[in-house]
């Protein structure tokens, strides 16, 4: 029985399919060297363990870091769970209040949601129209109380890329280490942890055409307050994080970010053209549609479209079979509320349920592109058409 036929996939920021190149560094720790890294006394450990610490210098050559600052996680929200809640729990001599940013992943704003239930005091702090956090404010919000700053690199759904360096210089001065998200930046451009004073950094495999359910967390030794560990048993991971290493899973993310940053600006230039392409075709074809963030510096992988007059589930249930993007995170798409993202820069909840988000991979080709784009413009069209409010618009009757 042949497959069935698979749409053109333009979400790869939701996840990315395991490089092949990854996938045959893996094999071999499922079967043949099977050893477990905490067994010191014979060779399949001491093999093991070998090539967890090469896995984990390669994951620290891609952030520019010492391996030793490098913990091994299941992914970016266990590492942010760790780095915001372990830091809490070592910070209570210091204060209780936290900053963060409205546009942040729900594995920040949840935890930290969970902390303010505990007596922790937040503040979330806006972003400008195009989603960028002004630096000022956060300046003018640290106090000699706050514990920690929560910033993410790039946003995933917008791709908007935050002034990180500027905001870790900003913390260091003040004092306050700060906690980022680069779950989406990490393999897509450069990330320099020796010129960026970051206090803790998450990043997942899956995201850069490695596997899923691993993942890690920096953690710059020079911190004055590390992290409390949240899970106990072994001492594992310098005491961060017990329990067995994931071998396979680890050399994967070593692999795959060895690849990363081999060819990162490559692939920068390539996919930039690409999505540029796609915009251009969208916003030729198309009436009252624009890119949300296009102003300031964002991701090359991604579009982020605000469309008038149509609902993005109502569209996307026209193409289900033929094109595989979202109308937000991975995480939220089942959830029928607008995007926190984008009313956070600005959008009514109509325009918010109106946009769309295409993200580009390694994978993705010019034909790809060409075949979204007529798809994705047939397919508003068709919802336009039976929409009275579109109608209306076109006859010139006032429909704000």
């Amino acid at each position: 029985m042949s497959s069935p036929k698979m749409p053109v996939y333009l979400d790869y920021h939701a996840t990315t399919p395991v490089d092949a190149r990854v996938l045959e560094s893996m094999l071999p720790w499922f079967t043949r060297d099977f050893g477990n890294p905490a067994s010191r006394s014979h060779a399949y450990g001491w093999k093991a363990s070998e090539a967890v610490e090469i896995a984990r210098s390669q994951v620290a050559d891609l952030l520019n870091t010492d391996s030793k600052s490098i913990i091994f996680t299941s992914g970016s929200t266990e590492g942010l769970n760790m780095a915001i809640k372990g830091l809490a729990e070592n910070s209570g001599h210091i204060g209780k209040h936290i900053i963060t940013v409205a546009t942040e992943h729900h594995a920040v704003l949840d935890t930290i949601d969970w902390l303010n239930r505990k007596g922790y005091e937040l503040s979330i702090l806006p972003v400008d129209g195009n989603g960028i956090l002004d630096t000022e404010h956060l300046r003018n919000t640290i106090r000699n109380d706050t514990i920690m700053v929560i910033v993410m690199w790039a946003n995933n759904e917008t791709g908007v890329v935050q002034h990180i360096k500027e905001i870790g210089l900003l913390c260091h001065q003040a004092g306050v280490p700060l906690v980022c998200d680069a779950t989406q930046a990490a393999g897509k451009i450069d990330i320099d942890l020796v010129k960026i004073p970051v206090g803790m950094l998450a990043i997942s495999a899956h995201k850069m055409y490695g596997p899923k359910g691993v993942g890690a967390l920096y953690i710059n030794p020079s911190m004055k307050v590390k992290p409390a560990a949240l899970i106990h048993g072994g001492g594992h991971e310098r005491g961060y994080r017990s329990g067995t290493l994931n071998v396979p899973g680890i050399v994967g993310l070593g692999s795959a970010s060895a690849l990363r940053k081999e060819n990162l600006l490559g692939d920068q230039d390539r996919l930039l053209q690409l999505r540029d392409q796609f915009e251009k075709s969208i916003l030729t074809a198309l009436e009252e549609v624009s890119a949300n963030g296009h102003v300031c510096d964002r991701l090359h992988t991604v579009s982020n479209l605000k469309v008038r007059f149509v609902d993005s589930q109502a569209v996307m249930s026209r193409f289900r079979s033929d094109l595989a993007i979202s109308s937000g995170s991975a995480c939220s798409s089942a959830n029928p509320e607008p995007s926190h993202v984008l009313l956070a820069m600005g959008l009514t909840p109509a325009e918010a349920k109106g946009s769309f988000r295409i993200s580009l991979g390694v994978p993705t080709t010019l034909a790809e592109i060409e075949i979204a784009a007529r798809i994705f413009i047939e397919a508003v069209e068709a919802e336009r058409a039976q929409s009275p409010v579109w109608q209306m618009f076109k006859q010139g009757i006032d429909v704000s």
